[in-house]
């Protein structure tokens, strides 16, 4: 892990921009280290990055008021990283689909899980660099948030993991290989469900909620479509960590 940029906000949250091979990220962390160190990983959305305004704002938000430490990290083909041939062709697979009026779930199932094949250990390599930081070391309990793409790459992840303790999903189809590795999950999890979303039906969600093994798991549902999950759920969300992941009530 290469280190490139540090900076101290003027709400006391430290960013530091890190390389670990070819994989760029942020890492957002309170400014001293506290007794209860704790880590979140952050799965942007499809299209976005690490550096998207709503992912900042997030992190800003777990590391400010909760002292949780958060990190990012920008998935193949996002924030600058290159496509590859079969992506493009995916890509275009899908703008043609929104353009006809057909459903754009056969091609994004299949996107998702390329992307996800490839995201998955990205992200543990990550991991494993991240644990060697002072501030955060291999006892740190290890959380896991992500919508759209961030849950297609986040339930195979928190799957084979055992570092991850705690997770949050939303915007997610139920194709067959994300339902397997939902029955394997076995953490506390919460699941984030936009009642109205038009590209991912409902029912999708309900399925996928249902197949999650985990005892611990809690499904928040609200009005609204695909982009109009409310803002009090980034507070939601970090309240769920705070309390799975440090042990003390939010």
């Amino acid at each position: 892990m290469q280190f490139t940029n540090e900076t101290l906000t003027g709400n006391g949250v430290v960013e530091r921009d890190f390389t670990v091979d070819d994989i760029p990220g942020v890492l957002w962390m309170p400014p001293t280290v506290r007794e209860s160190r704790s880590l979140v990983l952050m799965g942007h959305g499809g299209g976005l990055s690490a550096r998207h305004p709503g992912v900042v704002a997030r992190a800003h938000h777990y590391v400010e008021h909760y002292g949780l430490t958060v990190a990012a990290v920008n998935t193949p083909g996002h924030g600058g990283r290159p496509w590859t041939d079969e992506d493009r062709g995916w890509i275009d697979a899908l703008r043609a689909a929104r353009a006809a009026g057909e459903s754009i779930r056969p091609v994004v199932s299949e996107f998702n899980q390329s992307l996800a094949e490839r995201a998955v250990p990205e992200w543990q390599r990550v991991l494993d660099e991240l644990q060697q930081v002072p501030e955060i070391g291999v006892e740190a309990p290890v959380g896991y948030a992500g919508l759209t793409l961030g849950t297609a790459i986040g339930i195979p992840f928190t799957a084979r993991d055992p570092r991850i303790s705690a997770a949050v999903f939303g915007g997610y189809y139920d194709y067959e290989s994300l339902v397997e590795a939902a029955r394997q999950i076995t953490v506390p999890i919460e699941l984030i469900l936009s009642w109205d979303d038009t590209e991912i039906d409902r029912v999708a969600g309900l399925r996928l909620f249902d197949a999650f093994g985990s005892p611990d798991k809690t499904m928040r549902a609200h009005v609204g479509g695909h982009k109009r999950i409310p803002p009090i759920e980034a507070d939601n969300t970090a309240r769920f960590f705070a309390r799975q992941l440090t042990g003390v009530p939010a």
